[in-house]
């Protein structure tokens, strides 16, 4: 029980660590200024495969490897992938270092309705009156913040849907955390190193001309993806599915704040309705998702409960059985002479009725 504990507590830990990570990320982007925002995506790209395929090399995690490659439905997928996570990343860094963090981080509030939209539309499933209720009020959210922004909210839009979109694909391939990463940037790998030298061929890389410091922060974009991937990893065995959905939100509330608070980014009052539509949607989404998840638990504990005692009326039933049918064997008068009733076959022990 105390390992247990321990483990939760760790497992909460990791989660904290790596949301905070996911939800700081907005203050070292602009560190890596003057590169421009593709230059910055190369970087993170090339440097992340390094990153990710020392991690694996020491975890000794390479066995998928022939398998993946096996797999051309699986291949593409992650080609599918990695194509909508470089969308994702490139306009997340763009956004952020051009003074859109409150925007982006109203991407990651609303990718939990997105993602439960897609469910609808693409894999055909049904959503409960709360979560119709919950997508609802996200619409209405984003109209009033089109309204708030004198056009659509295209930046957390297409932050939120594409996402949403690489959660979907990732789900199809299966594949851990580090391992798919490993793949995706292995697809992104040639494209992007090709872009770094061709800017070095027209003299407008940015790396290796602003200092040492800021040659390693451009090598440290691997570290920045793959520290916090790392933490979600050990977060997701120790921690119940329904605690990372809480935490989830982490990450955007951080980066909203920073956006806030530390970037100073205008907040008029339209937005903060927005803003505040959207955070309802969100309570009544989780909301359902924790009375969906109690019942869930409280229907697999009824029918283990029930489970036992099926199984307990089984055994009585066997040991009454065998009781009775050495009870007249033992009261039986002896025969007088070999091969009588002795030598007679028992009779056999009923078994359960099927499906008991």
């Amino acid at each position: 029980m105390e390992t247990e504990k321990n483990e939760g507590r760790a497992g909460l830990l990791y989660g904290i660590g790596a949301y905070g990570m996911w939800g700081l990320v907005p203050l070292f982007w602009p560190l890596l200024k003057p590169a421009g925002a593709v230059e910055i995506l190369a970087h993170r790209m090339v440097w992340s495969l390094l990153f990710v395929g020392v991690a694996l090399l020491a975890l000794r995690r390479w066995g998928w490897i022939p398998k993946l490659a096996r797999s051309p439905r699986k291949l593409g997928l992650i080609t599918l992938a990695a194509a909508v996570i470089t969308v994702n990343w490139g306009l997340y860094i763009w956004s952020v270092n051009t003074g859109h963090v409150v925007e982006a981080s109203l991407g990651y509030f609303i990718n939990p309705l997105v993602t439960i939209a897609l469910g609808v539309l693409v894999l055909k499933e049904r959503l409960r009156p709360a979560q119709w209720a919950a997508v609802g009020v996200g619409f209405s959210a984003v109209l009033v913040l089109a309204v708030g922004y004198g056009r659509p909210p295209w930046i957390s839009l297409t932050l939120a849907f594409s996402f949403a979109a690489y959660g979907l694909v990732k789900k199809k391939v299966n594949l851990g955390g580090l391992e798919s990463l490993a793949a995706e940037t292995a697809v992104q790998f040639l494209p992007a190193l090709a872009y770094l030298v061709w800017l070095g061929s027209q003299g407008t890389l940015a790396f290796g001309s602003h200092g040492a410091g800021h040659t390693a922060l451009l090598a440290a974009t691997g570290l920045v993806t793959a520290a916090p991937l790392v933490c979600f990893g050990a977060a997701a065995i120790r921690v119940p599915l329904s605690t990372l959905g809480l935490l989830q939100y982490l990450a955007p509330t951080f980066q909203f704040l920073l956006g806030v608070v530390y970037f100073h980014e205008e907040m008029p009052p339209e937005r903060w309705a927005g803003f505040s539509l959207v955070w309802l949607a969100l309570t009544l989404l989780t909301w359902d998702a924790l009375r969906t998840a109690r019942k869930s638990r409280a229907a697999v504990e009824a029918a283990a409960s029930a489970a036992r005692t099926e199984t307990a009326r089984t055994e009585a039933a066997r040991t009454e059985a065998a009781r009775a049918e050495s009870a007249p064997a033992e009261s039986a008068p002896a025969t007088g002479h070999a091969g009588g009733e002795a030598g007679a076959a028992p009779v056999s022990t009923p078994s359960a009725q099927p499906g008991r």
